[in-house]
């Protein structure tokens, strides 16, 4: 589903450069990117997120596999031109049984607290109206940080948030509405 043109831009926190982000649902143009994006993501996570490199030398996202799945959406964010992160989107829930789950989400460094996560995330909520889960793991404090603030301005303080313990995926998971 395409992102509004007349989207708002973001707005740059004090001292960071105004540029222009752009966000759209990506096409196969963007699978070399995604999956290089993908790769930076996971060593970026490296210390909160227990992988190992293969035989490549690659943390090898499976992304062929999840364009494939039902119900799932891939975004990128673009400033000026040249990707900046991106966010992948299914249907597999944690708490609830019906809506979307933001199966992971990256803003690369050079882009980071300039309003690029918080306009990839508004989009991509825009974008697919509906119930919502965001989950972080329990190392990741920015991110709990960052989906707390986003998701509170977005609902105004109405989500809920849930810790899990068991089961395959832990961590801490924002429950919401985002029409």
């Amino acid at each position: 589903m395409p992102v509004r043109a007349d989207a708002p831009r973001f707005a740059p926190e004090a001292g960071a450069p105004a540029s222009p982000c752009d966000v759209r649902t990506a096409t196969l143009r963007d699978r070399v990117p995604l999956q290089r994006m993908l790769e930076l993501y996971q060593h970026d996570l490296s210390d909160v997120w227990d992988q190992d490199l293969d035989a490549q030398g690659e943390y090898g996202y499976a992304l062929d596999a999840f364009w494939r799945a039902p119900g799932c959406h891939a975004f990128v964010a673009l400033v000026d031109g040249r990707y900046a992160g991106f966010a992948l989107v299914d249907t597999r829930l944690r708490v609830g049984a019906q809506g979307h789950w933001m199966d992971q989400f990256c803003v690369l460094k050079k882009y980071r607290r300039r309003g690029v996560g918080r306009r990839l995330a508004q989009a991509v909520f825009d974008a697919l109206p509906g119930r919502w889960e965001v989950g972080q793991m329990p190392g990741n404090l920015p991110a709990q940080a960052f989906w707390r603030d986003v998701i509170g301005e977005r609902t105004a303080g109405g989500y809920t948030e849930h810790v899990l313990h068991d089961g395959p995926w832990q961590g801490v998971v924002q429950a919401f509405n985002s029409a």
